[in-house]
Formats: C-alpha cells, sequence, structure tokens
C-alpha cells in the first residue's frame, strides 16, 4: 500500500472517531483536540453528535426518506468507531444490564434506547429476556410456562428480543439475553400444577414467606418439570439468535436477619420431593440411607439413632453414601456416643454439598441450548454468596467458585462503604479463586459523573478496577435505569 493512501486513510478514521469524546476522566483545564478524541478513555459520543443523531432519528420515524438514510449511515460509521475505540481502550467490553417494557413496541423506541447505548461508548447489551415471572417472547409465540412481558391487545406478534438484537447488531453492539434461573418468578407460584417444583425449607416455608417483596419464588433445582419447563423457555430465547446468555439468580433465596446464615438442615431448601429423593439416593447403604432419613426429618440425630440403625442393619458397618470416607478404627470400639458427633457433622455437610450440586447441575442444563449454538455462556453473582460463616453457610448457597471456568463470570461488585476498596476487593476474592483463563467480567453499579447511594462515580470506580486488575478486559454497568433514570421511567409507566 502506497504512503499517500495510508494517509488518506489515517485521515478517513480520524474524521470518524472525532465525535467520540470524554473529558470526564481528564483535569477541566485540559482542551481535547479532535486529534486527541480518539484516544480517549470513556469512547462516549459528543452531545452535539448524540443530538444530531437523535434529530435524524426523529425525522426518519415521521416518514423523512433523506433522513432515514442519513441516519443509518451514521450508525454504522459510528460503529465502526466504537469498535475501533473499544480496541484502543480499556477496558475491551463494555457492556450495560438492560430492560425493555411493552412501550418499547412503539415505532422508534427500541432505537432510541440503542442510540443512547452507544452514545455511552458500550458495545454490549445484556438484555433481560426472563425475569419476575415473565418472557420476553411474542403472546402468539410462546408455548413457555410463563406470561409474555408485551401481553396489549394487537401486540400478539411483537418479538421484542428479537427487535432490540437487531437493532443492537445494527450498532456494532452484541447483544446477550440475561435471563433469571432458578427464581422463576410469581406467576410460576399460582400454578397449581408446579407446586411441587417450588422449593421448601424444613420450616414448611417457601421463598415466598422469606423474601420482603414477594415476587421470588425459587424452584427445586432437581425436580423434572422445573427442569423441562425452564430449558423449553431457554430454547425459545435462544432461537432469537442472542450472540450470548447471562444466568442471573443462580442460587436459592436471600434471607434477612439471623435467617441470612443457615446453620441447621432445616433452614436449608431440601424438602421439596424431588430434592429429599435425590438426596436419598446419595446413600451407599441401608445404615447410610436410614440416618439420612433421621437427620432430615427431626434436623439431627442422636445417638440412640446410630445404635438403632446399627441394630437395624448388623450385616453393614459404618453408614455410608457419597464422600463419606469412614473412620478407619472398628465401629465396635468406638462408642456411639463419640461416633455421633462426627455423623450429624458429616450429614450436615451432606446436606449443604446436595443443595450446591443441585444449583450446579441446574445451571448446566441451562446452558446447554446457548453451548449447542457456540455462543458464551455467563453466570451472575455475589462474591460472598458461597462463603461459610462460623459453622454454618451463606443462606443463598451460592456455590460460584464450582462454575465452569468455561463460563464468563459476572461478580456483582456493588460494595457500598462510601469508596472503591469494598469494590475492589469483592473484584479480587473472585479473581483469586478463579482458575487461570477464567473470563472475569464484574459488574458495577452507579452513574457517569456523580456518587450515588454512597458509591463513587463510575468514572471512580473505573480507573480504581483498571489500576488494580488491568488484565481484566470486561466491566458492566448495572443498570440502563440508573444512567438514564427519566427515559427509563417514561418507557415502564407509559401506555400502548
Amino acid at each position: 500500500m502506497s504512503k499517500s493512501v495510508l494517509n488518506v486513510a489515517t485521515m478517513f478514521w480520524r474524521r470518524l472517531l472525532v465525535v467520540l469524546v470524554s473529558s470526564c476522566l481528564l483535569p477541566t483545564h485540559v482542551k481535547i483536540q479532535p486529534a486527541q478524541a480518539q484516544l480517549t478513555e470513556l469512547c462516549q459520543l459528543s452531545p452535539q453528535a448524540a443530538q444530531e443523531k437523535e434529530n435524524l432519528r426523529l425525522s426518519a420515524t415521521k416518514g423523512n426518506q433523506e433522513a432515514q438514510s442519513r441516519y443509518q449511515q451514521l450508525l454504522q460509521q459510528q460503529a465502526q468507531a466504537l469498535q475501533e475505540c473499544r480496541t484502543r481502550n480499556w477496558p475491551q467490553v463494555q457492556a450495560i444490564w438492560l430492560r425493555l417494557y411493552p412501550c418499547d413496541a412503539q415505532p422508534g423506541a427500541i432505537d432510541q434506547v440503542m442510540d443512547r447505548i452507544v452514545n455511552r461508548g458500550y458495545n454490549q447489551v445484556y438484555l433481560e429476556a426472563f425475569y419476575d415471572g415473565q418472557v420476553l417472547l411474542p403472546k402468539a409465540a410462546n408455548p413457555t410456562a410463563w406470561p409474555s412481558v408485551v401481553r396489549s391487545a394487537g401486540t400478539e406478534n411483537v418479538d421484542l428480543l428479537a427487535m432490540a438484537i437487531q437493532k443492537g447488531r445494527e450498532r456494532g453492539l452484541k447483544v446477550y439475553a440475561w435471563a433469571f434461573t432458578t427464581n422463576f418468578g410469581y406467576t410460576y407460584a399460582q400454578r397449581q400444577d408446579r407446586e411441587r417444583a417450588i422449593a421448601r425449607n424444613g420450616k414448611g416455608q417457601t421463598s415466598l414467606y422469606v423474601v420482603d417483596n414477594g415476587s421470588q419464588v425459587f424452584i427445586d433445582p432437581y425436580n423434572l418439570q422445573a427442569k423441562r419447563d425452564y430449558y423449553q423457555m431457554i430454547q425459545e430465547v435462544m432461537r432469537r439468535r442472542p450472540d450470548g446468555l447471562l444466568l442471573d439468580y443462580v442460587r436459592y433465596p436471600r434471607q434477612a436477619g439471623s435467617d441470612s446464615i443457615a446453620t441447621k438442615v432445616t433452614d436449608l431448601w431440601l424438602y421439596s420431593e424431588a430434592t429429599q429423593q435425590a438426596l436419598f439416593r446419595r446413600a451407599l447403604n441401608e445404615k447410610g440411607l436410614e440416618l439420612i432419613r433421621r437427620y432430615l426429618s427431626k434436623g439431627h440425630i442422636t445417638a440412640g439413632d446410630v445404635a438403632e440403625a446399627d441394630k437395624l442393619y448388623p450385616q453393614e458397618a459404618e453408614p455410608l453414601w457419597q464422600g463419606r470416607i469412614p473412620p478407619s478404627e472398628q465401629k465396635a470400639i468406638i462408642p456411639v456416643t463419640s461416633r455421633q458427633p462426627n455423623l450429624q457433622l458429616e450429614l450436615w455437610q451432606l446436606a449443604v454439598a446436595h443443595a450446591m450440586q443441585g444449583i450446579l447441575d441446574f445451571v448446566n442444563l441451562a446452558a446447554y441450548p446457548a453451548q449447542q449454538q457456540g455462543v458464551p455462556t455467563g453466570v451472575v453473582f455475589f462474591s460472598d454468596g458461597n462463603q461459610m460463616v462460623g459453622q454454618g453457610f451463606d443462606s443463598r448457597l451460592q456455590p460460584w467458585d464450582r462454575f465452569p471456568s468455561t463460563f464468563e463470570w459476572h461478580p456483582m461488585a456493588y460494595g457500598n462503604c462510601g469508596n472503591v476498596n469494598c469494590i475492589l476487593a469483592q473484584v479480587q476474592r473472585v479473581i483469586n479463586q478463579a482458575k487461570p483463563g477464567t473470563q472475569v467480567i464484574p459488574a458495577l453499579a452507579g452513574q457517569w459523573g456523580q456518587s450515588i447511594t454512597g458509591r463513587p462515580s463510575l468514572e471512580a470506580q473505573m480507573q480504581a478496577l483498571r489500576q488494580y486488575a488491568p488484565q481484566l478486559r470486561g466491566v458492566s454497568h448495572f443498570a440502563y435505569s440508573w444512567q438514564e433514570p427519566d427515559h427509563d421511567n417514561n418507557r415502564k409507566f407509559c401506555r400502548l
């Protein structure tokens, strides 16, 4: 290629990238020149460029063909410029979490949302496809167990999910489908034919009674009907060919106060039929099964229970279940009273492991349709959701440290301590436990240009994270509703 051709190409790209400006990370006395604009880190459009695009969009919506043509050309130019800017600047992936509403079915509504996302320098969108017991599928093509988000008369064929994926790609955005996982929503609990699929603890409670807003219904991850329902829903979502799948609420309910720590078996969500039967199948002999049954029914075992199990099955030595390695000493020389504490502790460990394994099995099932398409699967979690607290466990029992390292890991670093330290600590805990090669993409909460509810601005969080963990190539921001609260509210409460 000749030198003159290279010069022409360089001038072309500079003209395209001149619209990408951001003064947020620069001192106020520094004047940004056009040649410097392509080097800024936020990759955000100038207010003037954003308004020019919006004017063209509005004219195009009213039927102006010339404006429509210019608008489409501008979208392509800005998509190329955004891709170039993100390639050159940290992070290479900057994503935002987005919920759509029925009013987004109006002409031009999704265009406006996606334009504003590009204006902020984002190159990925995490779009809620299943949340609060409803699914972002058209009512006329929704074979799932949940109602559609858009249900108004005359909108039966509106496919917001497919539309958003298309509109995002036109702007150079990758659009992931973001779905709640074991939280099936209130509408699922209203179905009498799904009653057995709802998780229960040893106090006779479902999550409807332990979560304040009454909208979260967690299912038994071992229940076959729940698995079938969820798998079918994910298949329908993936038929819209999103660029990836994000699985959220991969856990049990988060409880408050002293209930936030599970310290006994009745605190665990083991008392629905399928979970119990699966737990019983972990016994490796009759004596082991007998003690598991007694432990689950009473919440503990006594020395008398151990002695009775010995009498019932004298031909068996130690009670056995998956993962148990009995002591080398002969049972006959160890008093029953000495065996009981260890057996009870091991039964507690079995119960916790069984609950966690249900989550792991379910998330692997949920990810399969995405894996079949060869697109990324991500898991969303709290960095402290898997912790031991004394002799107990965080009530969410979220075993994220055992999620596959082939998944994207999206820890919600929502720490709120008035500065960035607790946020960085949450990210560091995940980095420390992730296997080499695991793609960690922290989710930050906040707003550009200002602190909110005690959290530093996104600029401050991003700067700190870049200095602390520059090896991370992706970051996401929760959420569009925080960045554009007025626009989000207008869309949420309007009428079709």
